[in-house]
């Protein structure tokens, strides 16, 4: 099953990084429930949206098998990226999310070609923790509000901000080094 193969896959991948990636990771998790924007019950809401994707997605014998997706919700909206080999399985998985209640908004990053490698998803981790250490280092925004996704090297922003958060989450991510691309999908107050 492809989430198995998931888990297993973000395993590896935290092993490859060692501890710096894993306690990046647990300190940014812990410290983003207990300041976040959202409510407790919002939280759960996203949460929900996140397993029924992932479990649909998985029910599909074409979108499991033949694409590699990541689904990210934040206050009802979703960002969903990763590769698909062709435009109906990319289309096909969107049916899916479609049909998941509490969706608000979807941010369709889905590219077509060949899945990514091992070790571009380990760099995609590596570059996620460089990213939100990065946003924790700015005096100018909350970084626990930030949900930071990265995939190919391109890095999806998304959180609950103001403009001028948005704007300095953006500059920070763009001048870390191995980022090629920033994508906003913000909410904003």
């Amino acid at each position: 099953m492809k989430l198995s193969k998931l888990a297993t896959t973000l395993t590896a991948v935290a092993l490859l990084q060692g501890c710096v990636a894993a306690a990046v990771v647990g300190v940014v998790g812990g410290a983003t429930m207990a300041a976040d924007k959202r409510s407790v019950g919002a939280q759960i809401d996203d949460q929900k949206i996140e397993f029924d994707a992932y479990a649909k997605l998985a029910k599909h014998q074409g979108v499991n098998e033949n694409t590699n997706l990541q689904v990210t919700s934040m206050n009802g909206s979703i960002l969903v990226v990763g590769q698909a080999p062709n435009s109906f399985l990319r289309d096909e998985a969107m049916k899916i999310l479609k049909s998941i209640d509490g969706i608000v908004q979807i941010h369709n990053q889905i590219r077509i070609g060949n899945t990514v490698s091992i070790g571009t998803k380990s760099n995609d981790v590596w570059l996620t923790s460089k990213v939100k250490t990065a946003l924790f280092k700015s005096d100018q925004l909350e970084a626990t509000n930030i949900k930071v996704v990265t995939e190919n090297g391109e890095v999806f922003l998304m959180g609950l901000v103001s403009q001028l958060e948005a704007n300095e989450a953006v500059e920070i991510a763009r001048n870390v080094s191995g980022v090629n691309r920033v994508v906003k999908a913000f909410e904003y107050q």
